[in-house]
């Protein structure tokens, strides 16, 4: 924004040529346009002019000017959803009465948002291009519901419940925090508290600052521009974010243009970034990290407009400088960082109260607050034939090109991928071999749908090594044949920075493998995306990304060397938590059954599948056909005899059904009679929670089939802790009394497998000893004396390997 900029005596004398000019530099409502800023509107005029983008320098200035009234009218409406339950259209003051009894409202940060989302409508209705917007702060959605409404700019059912004008106002502020019941539980009102479904091109939720930190450069696909709204706080705390420009590609990344709302505070407390210090130093930060910084007035909807103009030209300038040679990646990434203070535009700006609710009291009953209340947000008020003007402008730039609720991000459903054919196999092998070769052909079939794969470390350890050769570590400078500059695996020991890159690569393929235990510090970015996903299903717009695995391997069982920190089962069992229908918990046990699942993972939409496989050889338990059938059932039956009350076996874990292959064997040098089912989608056969997740039980009469009544003794053997797991399945481990479900008990240590399934009483003897208290027998009638010592905690551990 400095480049050849006019003096203020070139702006005095284009403001007397240019009225319209004249009339936007004045300013309006609280925006008073600086000196820089003022400068930067001449330069982008022209530009925008000489690009044939504007037919006069005139509609320019008229349009800004617009987005002005249009973003005094945001912070007006945005000030009264926190405070007030009706407005006047008038701009009288309000009386105790038209306020809220309980106020509530991210008020500071949705009043900074107000000119950073107006900036974002101005630069789209100037260029004639529809771009995606993200924000990281979800909580400050209040600016981007106020504006949207103000735009026209809502999805059909906030069109309904908030449109045709002051009745419609009045819905969306006793809306807004109403907390309001539908009859089946969900909330009533198409709006929330941060950015959900119902929220016009809303694409993330952002309830978890720092997220969209790590996702903005992976989102747009060429051709796309992205605008990714960031938080100071999340700035200066989540660091995966300074590596965007290790990763960024002009080949298969759009533009991404990330701009920071640095208005100096967090919830209780100044940012570090809150003092010129420290907004100095991140500016340094920045730029060791391959960042272009550049601060301007983010309290200025023009600047926003002039901001991203200026970072989309210096970001296209340097990949054609790139392009012929002059520049090589990592390209300076420009990064813009909006300067203001928290709540701008109100009672309260720069404090602490700003966060939540500035006024010092409650403006229902408070008589100073509410004279608080009026004066401040009376020249936020813009009359409604000067609102309806800006509209009606903004309107007229909308011709031929989508609604912002409509943009490409929004929308995405890429083509369904080309399936690769299946190579199922006989003998012993590496399950995650079925992986690897799967999503190496996968890639290869499917040039058109960009790949990325997230590896926080040892792709090739967890024996993708496939992968690894094929799609490549993505680096700046390559040391060897597994690293290239357009190489398609994300890697960085950073679990959330590496899941992120594959759940904004909504328009791709998808793969993450990772230490189970370590899994779990993916667990917050994942279940913010399935979260988001399943709302969209229940508002009538689903997800249409492809579905993809996240693969928790060298997992618990097999990672005794590793100490108990690598011994942990938490990533699957919370996801087993969540709705069904959006993420499948599956445990295949060998090549053939995690081949079988892979095309139903692929071919789904909005889903995710977490799949905890060993990364060690594995007898082949499953033919093709069987393969498939557990895929489609979610469980199989392995094998019965016949007998009197039968007990019933079932294993859920690759290494389980070893153990309880080995239990089965003594059952029947007993002649015990059993039956022994392997279950690979404990989800399958929960009790629903809502009529989505009926959908994604197993089919009628499967359950019944595999788990009959007639079998009311039942011994459950878990890869997951056995708390949790009973939890869960209920329906098939109905009396407590007469069933026994083993698993992790939170014990480990530095110890081999089989120290890991006795240390937690999970091996074939401990079923054993649960079989012999349901069937109410000796231990001994199962196993030999000193076995049962053992078991018991008397004897010698290495007896039962």
């Amino acid at each position: 924004m400095t480049q050849l900029l006019p003096s203020l005596v070139e702006l005095d004398r284009h403001a007397e040529s240019q009225p319209d000019f004249a009339l936007w530099r004045r300013g309006y409502g609280p925006f008073e346009h600086r000196l820089d800023t003022q400068a930067a509107v001449y330069r982008l005029a022209h530009q925008i002019v000489q690009a044939g983008l504007q037919p006069s320098l005139s509609d320019v200035y008229r349009l800004l000017h617009a987005i002005d009234h249009l973003a005094s009218a945001g912070l007006w409406l945005v000030v009264h959803m926190t405070y007030a339950r009706r407005i006047r259209l008038d701009g009288a003051p309000l009386a105790a009465e038209d306020f809220k009894p309980a106020p509530e409202g991210h008020t500071g940060g949705s009043l900074n948002m107000v000119p950073a989302y107006a900036g974002y409508l101005g630069i789209n209705a100037l260029t004639g291009t529809t771009r995606g917007w993200l924000m990281g702060q979800g909580h400050c959605v209040a600016a981007i519901e106020a504006l949207n409404l103000l735009s026209d700019n809502l999805h059909p059912e906030q069109e309904e419940a908030y449109g045709g004008g002051e009745a419609g106002i009045n819905r969306l502020l006793q809306d807004f925090y109403g907390y309001a019941l539908a009859a089946d539980g969900v909330p009533a009102a198409p709006l929330g508290s941060h950015v959900n479904a119902h929220t016009g091109g809303g694409i993330a939720e952002g309830g978890y600052l720092g997220f969209a930190e790590l996702q903005y450069a992976h989102l747009p696909l060429p051709g796309e521009t992205l605008v990714a709204f960031l938080s100071d706080g999340a700035a200066e705390e989540q660091r995966g974010s300074d590596w965007m420009p290790r990763w960024w590609r002009a080949e298969d990344c759009g533009l991404a243009l990330p701009i920071m709302i640095a208005n100096g505070r967090r919830i209780e407390q100044r940012t570090q970034l809150g003092t010129h210090e420290g907004l100095e130093g991140f500016r340094q930060h920045l730029s060791r990290c391959g960042f272009d910084p550049i601060s301007f007035d983010g309290r200025d909807p023009a600047a926003f407009v002039c901001m991203l103009w200026e970072m989309e030209q210096r970001l296209q300038r340097r990949v054609e400088e790139k392009g012929r040679g002059i520049l090589t990646y990592p390209l300076p990434i420009p990064y813009g960082i909006a300067e203001t203070e928290k709540g701008f535009g109100f009672y309260g700006a720069g404090s602490n109260a700003a966060h939540n609710l500035p006024l010092p009291g409650n403006p229902h009953h408070d008589e100073t607050s509410r004279a608080l209340f009026n004066e401040h947000a009376a020249p936020l008020f813009v009359p409604p034939d000067k609102l309806q003007a800006a509209r009606e402008l903004l309107r007229s730039h909308r011709q031929g090109r989508p609604l912002e609720r409509d943009n490409p991000m929004a929308r995405r459903y890429p083509d369904e991928p080309t399936m690769p054919q299946l190579d199922y196999r006989d003998g012993a092998c590496l399950p995650m071999a079925a992986v690897d070769d799967f999503f190496v052909e996968l890639t290869r079939l499917n040039p058109g749908l960009r790949a990325r794969v997230g590896n926080p470390d040892e792709l090739a350890s967890n024996r993708l090594g496939g992968v690894l050769q094929a799609l490549k570590h993505r680096v700046v400078e390559p040391e060897n044949e597994r690293e290239a500059v357009d190489g398609r695996v994300i890697t960085a020991l950073n679990e959330e920075a590496v899941v992120s890159a594959c759940l904004a690569n909504q328009g791709g393929l998808n793969l993450v493998a990772s230490y189970e235990a370590f899994c779990v510090k993916m667990l917050g970015a994942v279940r913010q995306s399935l979260l988001f996903a399943r709302q969209q299903k229940e508002v009538g717009r689903p997800a249409g990304w492809l579905g993809w695995p996240i693969i928790a391997t060298s997992h618990t069982w097999e990672n005794g060397k590793n100490q108990q920190s690598h011994q942990d089962t938490t990533f699957c069992e919370a996801l087993l938590g969540e709705m069904n229908d959006m993420v499948r918990v599956l445990f295949p046990a060998d090549y053939n059954s995690a081949l079988a699942l892979l095309p139903t993972i692929y071919r789904a939409r909005g889903t995710l599948a977490c799949m905890v496989m060993p990364k060690r050889d594995r007898p082949a338990l499953f033919d093709q056909a069987q393969a498939e059938r557990l895929a489609k059932d979610g469980a199989i039956l392995i094998e019965e005899t016949k007998g009197f009350q039968p007990l019933l076996l079932i294993a859920n874990g690759g290494y389980q059904l070893a153990e309880m292959q080995r239990a089965a064997a003594r059952l029947r040098e007993a002649d015990v009679a059993y039956r022994l089912v392997y279950l690979q989608e404990p989800g399958r056969f929960r009790a629903p929670r809502d009529r989505w997740e009926i959908d994604a039980l197993a089919a009628d009469g499967v359950a019944e089939t595999l788990f009959p009544e007639r079998m009311p003794l039942r011994v459950l053997l878990t890869h997951m802790r056995p708390e949790v797991v009973r939890g869960h399945l209920w329906p098939i481990l109905p009396d407590a009394q007469r069933n026994s479900v083993l698993g992790y008990r939170n014990r480990g240590g530095t110890l081999d497998e089989a120290g890991m399934q006795f240390a937690n009483r999970a091996s074939w003897a401990n079923v054993l000893a649960a079989c012999a208290r349901l069937l109410d027998v000796p231990r001994t009638a199962l196993l030999k004396p000193d076995e049962a010592a053992a078991v018991a905690g008397k004897g010698d551990p290495r007896l039962l390997r």
